[in-house]
């Protein structure tokens, strides 16, 4: 009895001994969690925090949405701490985001994770690379290029052709009365687009596999990694985050190296001899990508890693945003029947039942343009944009420190009851003569509306998406009448819930029923000969 009281004794002691040591170190990380001081001055409104884990607690998945809780409850400016010595900063207003980006010099580049470090090889790519001499070359590369209004009207037969097979199988569909799921079609849709403006030459085989990289590259850079904000979980890979990650680079890897060898093969072949003398060949990004990297006299030598990086930024982030953007917009008119048919009427007006609406049609059908706004606003494709600062940034009577991140939540701006009225319904109206909001345009310097980002790192895709996106969706109002599958039942409206991720994706899949309206359902012109 004594020898086990006697262990019992020391075992309890070890164990208070171990408590008191935790204790400590609690006590310790709390000092520097929740009670150390910004040395340069005031930093902004802040939550309580917690030792070691800081904010982190407070940003459930999706994050956006905890982002305008936080909004909500302290002000457009929300420190946080990431973990036990990480600062963040949220941006939730039109206006703190016009204040920040005034001095986007102390802000100039993304945040790097683990694995978008791995993924986008390091700082080798676009979308992350360093404000240096890399980053605006590359930028004037994509804009003025692949991007550019040449290129974008030589490879519309690609787009068209996309676009023709959804027509073509809706049309299926609509024969024996079933539903279709749109959101797999346009999925594809958007992704082969991409595609094959990137790599013309994609052999058939290899289409499903780049589309699920696509696919696991976004959801891989949307997952929440606590080893990013406690350093001493890194080498644990808790979530598997890493694993997954090594696994889907691989497979990229593999996949861009065939489409490299490929063009490099096809580049060395002579051209055919029966080609149209005179003709102009539309150029992919390959093309684009490996003349500037042959380029002697270019101001930025591209290397084959910059190549790879560059074609993975372009095919993962013009795919599912086209496509949910498109499927958002659906929805919304099918949950609002008056704005759907209002939209009937202008392009019945405008285009007619003869021929299928078209991207040069867009800038015609001003409504058109009222429901993509509206839908950009209420559904941002990026819900945040990620910036980090590099110097101290003093900002309304506010000190950031260099090295922290700092999150515009778009999702937050296109809310802020101080900018638009009524901001959680839906209404193009407000973008029309006479609306509220009549003049707001989508661009790099309207913060009031910022869902391709602000400043000189907005996405350069934005051109493209207002282009084609609104052309998709007019091609599917125009041609068919779309029904919400009902069971003898009222016709139900459509969940509006979001998928946890780095997309805004609607979290069920719009599975609708067409009724074609106009017979036969016309082609997209560049595709009739």
């Amino acid at each position: 009895m004594e020898v086990e009281a006697a262990s019992t004794l020391a075992t309890d002691s070890s164990d208070a001994t171990m408590l008191i040591a935790l204790a400590a170190i609690l006590l310790v990380l709390t000092f520097f969690v929740t009670g150390r001081k910004n040395n340069g001055g005031k930093l902004p409104p802040s939550p309580r925090a917690l030792p070691l884990i800081g904010h982190l607690h407070l940003i459930s998945p999706p994050p956006h949405q905890a982002f305008h809780r936080l909004v909500g409850r302290h002000g457009p400016l929300v420190h946080l701490r990431l973990g036990p010595s990480n600062h963040g900063v949220v941006v939730g207003s039109a206006d703190a985001a016009r204040d920040l980006l005034k001095i986007e010099s102390c802000l100039p580049q993304r945040t790097h994770s683990a694995v978008t470090r791995l993924l986008a090889y390091g700082s080798a790519g676009f979308a992350f690379a360093p404000y240096g001499a890399q980053w605006p070359f590359m930028k004037r590369l994509c804009m003025s290029e692949l991007l550019g209004p040449r290129t974008l009207d030589l490879l519309r037969p690609v787009r068209d052709g996309e676009l023709a097979a959804v027509l073509r199988e809706a049309a299926a569909a609509a024969t024996v009365e079933r539903g279709v799921d749109l959101s797999r079609l346009l999925i594809a849709m958007a992704n082969n687009a991409v595609m094959r403006m990137t790599a013309s030459a994609l052999p058939d085989h290899l289409t499903e596999t780049a589309r699920q990289c696509a696919k696991e590259v976004t959801e891989l850079v949307g997952s929440f990694n606590i080893a990013d904000y406690i350093a001493f979980l890194r080498p644990f890979d808790l979530q598997g985050i890493d694993r997954r990650a090594h696994v889907v680079h691989a497979k990229f890897d593999e996949l861009l190296e065939v489409l490299i060898r490929k063009k490099e093969e096809a580049r060395r072949s002579p051209a055919p001899a029966e080609a149209e003398a005179g003709a102009e060949k539309a150029k992919d990004l390959l093309d684009i990508l490996m003349d500037a990297a042959e380029d002697e006299n270019a101001e930025v030598k591209l290397n084959r890693e910059n190549i790879k990086a560059f074609v993975l930024d372009i095919f993962t982030a013009g795919s599912d945003t086209t496509a949910t953007t498109v499927e958002w917009m659906l929805a919304e008119l099918i949950n609002h029947p008056p704005c759907l048919e209002k939209l009937r009427a202008e392009l019945d007006a405008v285009i007619g039942r003869s021929r299928l609406v078209g991207e040069q049609d867009v800038e015609r059908l001003p409504y058109l343009q009222a429901v993509l706004k509206e839908t950009l606003r209420l559904h941002p494709p990026a819900v945040f944009a990620v910036r980090e600062t590099i110097d101290t940034v003093h900002v309304r009577g506010y000190v950031i420190p260099p090295k922290t991140t700092v999150f515009f939540s778009i999702y937050s701006v296109g809310r802020d009851p101080a900018v638009w009225e009524r901001p959680l319904e839906f209404d193009p109206e407000r973008f029309m003569p006479g609306g509220a909001s009549e003049g707001v345009e989508v661009n790099a310097q309207s913060m009031q509306l910022m869902p391709f980002g602000g400043g000189r790192r907005a996405c350069p895709g934005l051109g493209y998406a207002v282009q084609v996106v609104p052309a998709f969706l007019a091609a599917l109002v125009q041609c068919f009448d779309w029904a919400v599958p009902v069971d003898g039942k009222e016709p139900p409206l459509l969940n509006m819930d979001e998928k946890k991720g780095l997309v805004s994706a609607r979290l069920q899949p719009l599975v609708l029923v067409p009724t074609p309206r106009i017979h036969p359902i016309p082609m997209p012109s560049s595709l009739i000969k």
